[in-house]
C-alpha cells in the first residue's frame, strides 16, 4: 500500500544525515519507491544552507565566502554523499574498460579526475551563487537542490543497474510515474526563485533545460561506459544538474 510519509522519511534517511530514522515505518520501503520524494531531501539540506547565506551576508561576509559556506553546509548535511559519487564517477571515467571503471569507482581513494571534478563542482556552484544577490542566491540554491535530485529519480527509473549488487541494484527500479512526480515537485520548487525575483518564465525554463541537459550527459556516459547506473552515477547526476541549474539562474 502507498505510504507517502514512510516513503518521504526513507528518502530523507538515505539522502541526508539528518537523524530521522525513528520516523521510518517498521518495514521501510525500498529506496526506489521513495524516488518521488528525492526533491524533498534537497529542500531539507538547502533550506538551512539558504538561511546561512542570509546570516553570512548580513554579517558583511563577501559573496564568495557565503557561497562556499552554504555549499559546505549542504555537503555536511548529506555527508558529502553526492560529491563522493561525482568524484568516484569521474575517476571511473578515466578507464576505457567497463570492469576496471567499476573497480575504480569502488575504491575509496580519490584520483586526479575526482579531485578536478570536485574543484569544478564547488567552484562553478560558488561562482554562480556569488553572482546573485543573497536572497536570490538562497532561493536559487533551494530550487536547484530540489530539481537536481529529481534527476536521480529519473536515473533509477530509466537506467538499469550497472552491477548485479550494490546500491544501484539494492535500491530497486523506480517507475516512470515516480520519476515524473519527482520532476514535478522539483520544477515547482525551482519556480520559487524565478517568481520571487520577478524573472520571466524563460529563466525557469533555462534552469530546467540546463539541469536536464547536464544530467543527460552523465546518464548517457554511464550507460555507454558502465552499462547503467550505480549510487555514484546518481550522485554525479545530482551534482551535474545542480551546477547546470545554478549557472542558468545566475546568467538570467
Amino acid at each position: 500500500m502507498p505510504d507517502p510519509a514512510g516513503e518521504a522519511a526513507t528518502a530523507l534517511v538515505w539522502l541526508t544525515r539528518l537523524p530521522l530514522g525513528r520516523f521510518l515505518p517498521r518495514q521501510a520501503p525500498a529506496l526506489a519507491r521513495a524516488a518521488w520524494a528525492f526533491p524533498l531531501a534537497g529542500l531539507a539540506v538547502a533550506l538551512p544552507a539558504g538561511g546561512l547565506i542570509w546570516v553570512a551576508a548580513a554579517l558583511g561576509l563577501p559573496p564568495l565566502a557565503w557561497a562556499l559556506l552554504a555549499l559546505a553546509a549542504t555537503a555536511w548535511l548529506t555527508g558529502a554523499l553526492h560529491e563522493d559519487g561525482l568524484a568516484d564517477f569521474a575517476d571511473g571515467c578515466g578507464s576505457p574498460d567497463r570492469a576496471r571503471a567499476l573497480e575504480i569507482m569502488r575504491d575509496s581513494r580519490v584520483g586526479s579526475y575526482g579531485v578536478i571534478a570536485l574543484l569544478l563542482s564547488f567552484g562553478l556552484r560558488a561562482a554562480a551563487l556569488a553572482a546573485m544577490a543573497p536572497a536570490a542566491a538562497a532561493a536559487a540554491l533551494v530550487g536547484a537542490a530540489a530539481l537536481s535530485r529529481a534527476g536521480m529519480a529519473a536515473g533509477l527509473a530509466f537506467l538499469p543497474p550497472a552491477r548485479p549488487e550494490g546500491l544501484g541494484r539494492l535500491a530497486g527500479r523506480a517507475s516512470a510515474g515516480q520519476a515524473l512526480a519527482a520532476a514535478a515537485i522539483g520544477a515547482a520548487v525551482l519556480a520559487w526563485p524565478a517568481a520571487r525575483d520577478g524573472q520571466s518564465a524563460g529563466a525557469w525554463l533555462a534552469a530546467l533545460a540546463c539541469c536536464a541537459a547536464a544530467q543527460l550527459v552523465v546518464a548517457r556516459s554511464a550507460r555507454r561506459r558502465l552499462g547503467g547506473q550505480t549510487g555514484d552515477v546518481l550522485g554525479a547526476m545530482q551534482q551535474a544538474g545542480e551546477i547546470g541549474a545554478l549557472l542558468a539562474l545566475a546568467a538570467t
